[in-house]
């Protein structure tokens, strides 16, 4: 087991993963920009480093600054938690020829994932079911890409190979504006994400998104954690998430988790992955991998009882998975809401100082978050300040206990979106459950005044 890792990110992740080692028994180093020199994990940590000022290209896009972090502290390993430098495969294999353990899959194996034309192809050739669309990259034939369109039936939806994050995408729902649709988002890709290429797919109407935690080792063993139901989004970000998903099939989970577990065997997959779904009409659809640990891995660690972080640590370290699939036991049902820095129903973001700050408890509760009383909001990074859990024996026990958790949880000198999720706990479509990705949006277009509240 390594002595010493360094975490190369910030916020609440970068608690969780310094919580994890500790309970291993192992000491951290928490690098930070300027604007987090108060953090709470840069005091927690064994050793802090400051690694620029702090707009992030400056210091947590900083790749030098961070090698040479782990260099004057005699780090082990670097954890890259997840957004920032998690799925850069240059970063990853930067790490690796610097004499370090990157705690995440290979290079080659992040560069074959995220790149979604060849994730597609190796899904398929794993027997994972995938969306309609073209066999690979659109080509530049104008009259190929009008059949191919045709052939697979409007809408479609143009997708950049590079993308992430929601950005990158454009739907069209007629030949007419087809043509145009691939030019714009080819150079939208190629700012965005230095690759012009562009692929096609079916737009399924009314999906929801349902996603696959699996754990694999570099000992060719790999086992699924079950689902996440996290089609509470708006504009492609997600806002609550659950497991597991409401209304599906065990057996169907059984199915497409195993074959996710397989296609890790099959690509060399090692640490902690998600597969993630849009399922429709009873039929999963790949849609692309994400090489790190989810935002929402709470909600599988509370009905599984698999911490997951630590078994990204114990894997990097070599560790054969000490988990076969038969071992894996799901209990009840958990369910996250992000709480954001931002307003509730207008979602501008609100940076500033936090002058009351009180979490909830009791039965089921967890709160992961850096935020604390007098803690102050950075303006610079992304506006998510902790996660709220709750769990329970039912899927109606864990929403009538995030309903408490909800009405306790005080956030006084900036806004947050604690309202949003109040108002969602309440909404019939969500307690029903099995929602679509499309119906917060069209809830919020739909209830005006909700702004005004």
């Amino acid at each position: 087991m390594f002595e010493k890792i360094l975490i190369a990110n910030r916020g609440e992740i970068a608690l969780r993963v310094l919580r994890a080692c500790r309970e291993l028994g192992i000491r951290t180093v928490a690098v930070h920009s300027v604007a987090d020199t108060e953090a709470k994990y840069v005091k927690l940590a064994d050793e802090s480093v400051c690694i620029g000022p702090p707009p992030s290209a400056k210091s947590y896009l900083n790749v030098p600054a961070i090698i040479s972090a782990a260099e004057v502290t005699d780090s082990e390993a670097i954890h890259p938690g997840y957004g920032f430098l998690s799925e850069n495969a240059d970063f990853a294999e930067r790490v690796e020829q610097s004499g370090f353990v990157f705690i995440g899959p290979r290079a080659e194996t992040i560069r074959l994932m995220g790149d979604k034309v060849s994730a597609k192809d190796a899904m398929k050739a794993a027997g994972v079911p995938c969306v309609p669309g073209s066999e690979g990259a659109l080509p530049d034939d104008p009259k190929e890409v009008m059949r191919i369109a045709n052939a697979i039936g409007y809408p479609v939806i143009i997708k950049a190979a590079g993308g992430g994050g929601g950005r990158g995408m454009r739907v069209v729902h007629t030949s007419a504006a087809l043509l145009n649709a691939v030019t714009t988002t080819k150079a939208e890709a190629e700012a965005a994400f230095g690759n012009p290429v562009v692929y096609m797919e079916k737009y399924l109407e009314n999906p929801r998104h349902v996603e696959i935690q699996v754990l694999a080792d570099q000992h060719g063993n790999a086992v699924h954690l079950g689902e996440r139901d996290c089609s509470m989004q708006r504009r492609h970000q997600k806002v609550i998430e659950e497991a597991p998903a409401p209304g599906i099939d065990r057996k169907v989970i059984g199915k497409i988790g195993e074959r996710c577990a397989e296609a890790c065997r099959k690509i060399g997959y090692r640490g902690a992955g998600t597969f993630e779904f849009l399922f429709e009409n009873g039929e999963f659809y790949f849609i692309e991998m994400n090489t790190r640990v989810q935002v929402e891995h709470p909600v599988t660690e509370l009905i599984t009882g698999v911490d997951i972080v630590q078994a990204q640590v114990r894997i990097a370290a070599g560790e054969k998975l000490w988990l076969k699939q038969k071992d894996i036991a799901f209990r009840g049902h958990a369910i996250e809401c992000r709480i954001n820095a931002e307003d509730p129903f207008r979602f501008t973001p609100s940076p500033g100082r936090i002058t009351n700050w009180h979490v909830p408890g009791g039965p089921g509760i967890r709160v992961d978050s850096h935020a604390y009383n007098g803690y102050t909001v950075p303006q610079y990074y992304d506006s998510m300040i902790g996660k709220l859990i709750a769990a329970g024996d039912s899927r109606d026990q864990a929403v009538r206990r995030m309903r408490i958790a909800l009405s306790e949880m005080v956030i006084e000198g900036i806004k947050s979106n604690i309202r949003l999720h109040q108002n969602l706990m309440q909404d019939a479509g969500f307690v029903a459950g099995g929602t679509s990705i499309h119906y917060l949006e069209h809830k919020l277009e739909n209830q005006p005044g909700d702004s005004q509240d």
